[in-house]
């Protein structure tokens, strides 16, 4: 009996990995597509799959080291070419959504302090400070239609790369108590309010066991009360539980979601999401699959090899 459950888990474990080693050549070949078509930085082929080869990588699975460096370049030099504008606290389009998303990939990347980072920060401290918090302005569900994730992206970037810490230590402080008076609506919200109760250094079971208790019976979490399980919402939430929530990756409710994570990729690897926002900008391939739907497939595909990541032990070195 004992046997047979080792090997079980074995497999599960041989799985898991096979799923994370698909997936990583569709992520690189979606930035890399989208650097060539875009100057711009993008969270859904970008940042995301920052997180992920990240999460991958620490886990001892092997990436494009060239292609990873060349992604934190490419946002650093988008950042770059407004760092004036940012000095001033004006920002770019897409303000505060995209200074923080473009900052997190930085601090994931390992990207060191720096001119540029030190405006974008600045920026960040200023823009909203009347608020106490960081309200979005862009309305592209659900990646971008959250103000707990802008909250969370504000906090992250005064806690790694601010440089007057005062300003950045108050703007902390009244963010952490917006999260903790607010309630979240979605999945997206409580995703990324428990990430900011985190990054903040509030006490975060409540906001854990809450995003636990909207599991649905399939494994999966939905975007949406009224949604069926997808990959995004899923892998989101399983991410987010282990790196903020303190929930261990051999939890069986994190098992389960494991599992739906597997039985749901498709055969190149990647997982599909339908998109839930309006088109304003014009339509351009970046070579990762589901055509219209690829950004937030990509997206998606991201937080799942996060989330599979995460289940793997980590390589014993020599």
């Amino acid at each position: 009996m004992l046997f047979a459950l080792l090997l079980v888990l074995v497999q599960d474990a041989a799985d898991v990995r096979k799923a994370v080693e698909k997936a990583i050549p569709l992520l690189e070949k979606g930035a890399a597509g989208s650097m060539s078509e875009r100057t711009c930085f993008t969270c859904h082929n970008l940042g995301a799959p920052v997180l992920a080869l990240a999460a991958a990588r620490d886990r001892g699975f092997r990436i494009d080291e060239g292609r990873f460096k060349a992604i934190l370049e490419h946002t650093e030099s988008f950042l770059r070419k407004s760092r004036e504008r940012y000095a001033q606290g004006k920002g770019q389009g897409g303000q505060a959504d995209t200074a923080g998303w473009a900052l997190w990939t930085l601090e994931i990347g390992g990207w060191k302090p720096d001119e540029t980072t030190a405006a974008v920060s600045h920026y960040l401290t200023v823009y909203d400070k009347e608020k106490g918090y960081w309200k979005n302005v862009s309305n592209r569900p659900p990646s971008e239609a959250s103000p707990f994730t802008t909250t969370f992206l504000g906090i992250a970037a005064m806690r790694t790369f601010a440089a007057d810490k005062t300003a950045s230590g108050e703007r902390i402080a009244k963010a952490r108590a917006w999260l903790l008076a607010s309630s979240p609506k979605d999945t997206e919200d409580r995703v990324f309010r428990l990430r900011g109760l985190d990054y903040s250094g509030a006490d975060v079971k409540a906001a854990a066991k809450e995003l636990l208790a909207a599991q649905r019976e399939d494994g999966g979490w939905a975007q949406l009360p009224d949604g069926t399980s997808d990959a995004y919402a899923t892998g989101s939430v399983l991410a987010a539980l282990v790196q903020a929530g303190g929930v261990a990756a051999s939890d069986d409710a994190y098992r389960k979601g494991v599992a739906w994570l597997l039985r749901n990729q498709k055969d190149d690897g990647s997982w599909h999401v339908t998109t839930r926002s309006k088109p304003f900008q014009q339509y351009f391939e970046t070579g990762f699959p589901h055509g219209k739907d690829q950004f937030i497939s990509s997206h998606a595909s991201s937080w799942a090899v996060v989330a599979l990541a995460l289940a793997c032990e980590k390589e014993k070195k020599e």
